[in-house]
């Protein structure tokens, strides 16, 4: 019995197999004379361009967010030195 639930097994993974090998052939036998996507220089250069520029107001926001939060740092120590003055 395992024998034959071995055989049918086999022969059922070949045919599903073999009808997955012949679509995957019909799919590249339509496909083949497609061009392959491909960029100019211009494109890539502005592409890159815009990476760059957003990169760049990135870092400016970043750097803002930094200042400000130095900003409110230093308020805050100011404040903790004037409290400390009153109760001394």
């Amino acid at each position: 019995m395992v024998k034959v639930a071995t055989y049918f097994a086999m022969t059922l993974g070949a045919f599903v197999f073999w009808q997955s090998m012949d679509k995957v052939h019909v799919w590249i036998a339509l496909h083949q004379d497609e061009k392959p996507l491909c960029f100019d220089i211009d494109t890539v250069s502005k592409f890159g361009m815009i990476l760059i520029g957003v990169s760049l107001m990135w870092q400016q926001e970043r750097l803002e967010r930094e200042m400000e939060i130095k900003k409110v740092r230093e308020e805050l120590l100011q404040q903790q030195a004037k409290q400390r003055e009153t109760q001394a």
